[in-house]
């Protein structure tokens, strides 16, 4: 990348947050206070989607309020949203402080950022978040050859060049239709090249290797760009079908030995927690946030 990643302000959930960890962490001894203290700096999030149907859906508010607190419990303080999560500003930064959360990335969609980005950026700054992702491209959105692909990249940096002057970032997310080649390069490569150094990256590691690339190696294409990942895993072909496929983080086919050192190298800001299909989201994203804790304390100890 040609310039630097800006450092991530903290939002007043942030430092909340950062206090009650402080507080928690003078209250305990020597040892258990270093350890809590080295965890506790550990970039995990949780992708609001993968709760999407936990809590009470007779009440939005009420529904997210119950989402928010799971996120707690299981021992996480960032969260990414998914658009408005249908709630004022107001609303939610009453969650925010109520359970010690800061919004670290929103998913919004593309139609927003074209026609609705002013209302996008004042709802974003009301809650303390500065990264904006897009999520998703519709099948009808979806490019179908290399021009395509540099079209809607060159129009990705000029919105990220406008949300830079207000002092908001943007990012992308993948699924494995940008893994399709075209002239030797994926199709998120060929939009990346068009957009320019200010378009960042959020590689969700599981669809990269569903797309037929190793994790390991493609990471390494955006070191300098890639804000997050999401932590995802994919169980035995074949197998959870009820899930999509999919796996609890650390149970299922990816190598995550392999591939934790990859992302680190390539200088990544956040780890967020995701499922597209979880029978059990709080398990989900609990003991997704135990196997991160233990593998990032190892590897930034050596």
């Amino acid at each position: 990348m040609d310039t630097p990643l800006r450092p991530k302000r903290l939002s007043p959930q942030a430092l909340l947050a950062a206090s009650a960890v402080t507080l928690s962490v003078l209250s305990m001894p020597g040892v258990a206070q270093a350890q809590q203290s080295s965890t506790a700096e550990l970039p995990i999030a949780v992708q609001i989607y993968t709760l999407r149907d936990f809590g009470n859906w007779e009440e939005q508010l009420a529904a997210l309020e119950e989402q928010l607190a799971a996120v707690n419990r299981a021992g996480i303080s960032a969260i990414e949203t998914v658009g408005t999560q249908e709630v004022s500003a107001e609303e939610l930064n009453a969650l925010l402080e109520e359970h010690a959360l800061e919004v670290i990335s929103s998913h919004v969609q593309l139609d927003d950022l074209r026609n609705r980005l002013d209302e996008t950026v004042a709802f974003n700054q009301a809650v303390g978040n500065d990264t904006l992702t897009v999520p998703y491209l519709a099948e009808d959105a979806r490019p179908s050859d290399v021009e395509g692909w540099q079209a809607l990249g060159e129009e990705l940096g000029e919105i990220a060049a406008t949300l830079d002057a207000e002092g908001f970032r943007l990012a992308y997310h993948n699924h494995d239709f940008e893994m399709e080649e075209y002239d030797g390069k994926t199709a998120l490569e060929h939009l990346f090249d068009a957009a320019g150094s200010d378009l960042l990256a959020e590689l969700d590691i599981a669809w990269v290797a569903r797309g037929g690339f190793d994790p390991v190696e493609y990471v390494s294409r955006f070191d300098g760009q890639l804000f997050a990942v999401h932590a995802k895993d994919n169980a035995p072909e074949g197998t959870a079908e009820e899930e999509g496929g999919f796996a609890t983080l650390g149970e299922g086919v990816l190598d995550w030995d392999a591939i934790l050192p990859a992302i680190e190298a390539a200088d990544v800001e956040w780890y967020i927690i995701e499922h597209d299909m979880p029978l059990d989201s709080e398990a989900v994203i609990t003991e997704g946030n135990s196997f991160l804790q233990e593998k990032l304390t190892a590897l930034r100890e050596e």
